[in-house]
């Protein structure tokens, strides 16, 4: 196999047969941070961002997915200083009282679970339950932010605004500014969108530096980076599709760098999917990330509404399932995973903690700082040297 450098692109090209050249992408597993010539006491770190004029102390997102965010979690996550987003196609909006709902998801077996998935989700969604939800979030001191695919946002996008939502998520596997559709069916126009809509509208997900552009040309408030990486997606394995995370953070963020210089306009990025632990996050902010979106850390908090279970958006598709039900457990309440103290030695507590120590470590005192740190390629980070935890099941070999 031929392997040469680009000189004009900065890539490393390999030669995967005659009639095709392909780019090496890197994953968050492959990566490591490198301590420059100072360091910083964690306490005086700060990891404040913005995101649609809210300020937040802490750079993580709880995904929109029925077994991690309801309206009692996104109430919660708020206080806390982070933010937890509302799925309005989901449980909370096709049923009045979810929680037998969530207790027959948490109950089936695997074998019955697609099946009683689709089953779950054929039923309408009651848009009075979309004003509800976002004004019981708004009524209890919660930030109201809300996700929807692009079909949702055509439908709904009147009812989310005018129930006082803070902070509209468009989500989809693949979204673009250019979507050719079959003729008599309309498709969004999301620069309209954005620009009529009259709340931030954050758009995702994307994986290269064009599309994250286009983009934040069209008024995204935000760009979410990430095709497959989840841990309950099977986009991946069902499509063929998706870009390692490290790689499309890197790229998407150099999008936001520029249009930033373009325009003055600072669109955050945030990387979604693939993140467990707090030294994930800490590596896709050093690779340009604003902030994280998260969902499988999430759901194993006490307060979750999957019962211990996490699945992703598309898992119930009636035509073509592209997500599965993981067992993640209850290992502590949502403080504990956000704030601590820890119990557990694998990183999955007090992630703001350890995004504070890493921070202190590389000698970042802001979080824009810590996109500067040198990064490099490094299988063995997660390996080297642990073959008693790997054998016994501990820490980083669990």
């Amino acid at each position: 196999m031929l392997v040469w450098l680009d000189l004009d692109s900065k890539d490393v090209n390999i030669q995967l047969g005659r009639s095709k050249v392909v780019r090496r992408a890197y994953g968050i597993d492959e990566i490591a941070l490198v301590p420059g010539n100072r360091t910083v006491d964690p306490e005086i770190t700060n990891t404040s961002w913005e995101i649609g004029g809210i300020k937040r102390e802490i750079p993580i997102i709880a995904s929109a997915m029925d077994g991690v965010v309801n309206v009692d979690t996104a109430i919660a996550l708020s206080k806390l200083g982070a933010l937890g987003v509302l799925n309005l196609e989901g449980i909370q909006t096709r049923y009045e009282d979810p929680n037998p709902i969530l207790n027959r998801i948490s109950s089936v077996d695997k074998d019955n679970f697609v099946p009683l998935m689709q089953e779950l989700y054929s039923k309408p969604i009651k848009e009075e339950l979309i004003t509800s939800r976002i004004k019981e979030i708004k009524s209890n001191g919660g930030i109201a932010a809300v996700s929807g695919t692009p079909i949702a946002a055509m439908r709904y996008r009147e009812i989310i605004e005018n129930s006082g939502a803070d902070l509209f998520f468009v989500q989809a596997t693949v979204v673009s500014t250019e979507h050719i559709g079959p003729e008599k069916r309309g498709s969004l126009d999301l620069k309209e969108l954005c620009k009529d809509i009259g709340i931030p509208v954050l758009i995702g997900n994307c994986v290269t530096y064009e599309v994250a552009l286009q983009l934040m040309r069209a008024g995204a408030a935000g760009v979410m980076v990430g095709i497959g990486p989840g841990a309950a997606c099977t986009s991946r394995g069902v499509l063929g599709v998706g870009i390692p995370q490290a790689t499309a953070i890197a790229d998407c963020a150099s999008a936001r760098n520029d249009y930033h210089k373009e325009t003055g306009r600072y669109v955050p990025i945030i990387a979604d999917g693939g993140i467990v632990t707090g030294g994930d996050i800490c590596k896709c902010i050093a690779c340009g990330a604003d902030s994280v979106m998260i969902g499988s850390p999430i759901a194993r908090a006490t307060e979750a509404p999957g019962r211990g279970f996490h699945w992703g958006m598309a898992t119930p598709s009636p035509v073509l399932p592209r997500g599965t039900r993981i067992q993640v457990g209850s290992t502590g309440s949502l403080e504990r995973i956000l704030r601590g103290p820890a119990l557990l030695d694998d990183g999955t507590h007090n992630l703001l903690g350890a995004l504070k120590t890493s921070m202190g470590t590389l000698g970042a005192k802001t979080l824009k700082e810590m996109q500067q740190v040198e990064v490099v390629v490094a299988p063995s980070l997660l390996t080297e040297g642990k073959v008693y935890q790997k054998a016994q099941q501990l820490g980083m070999g669990k």
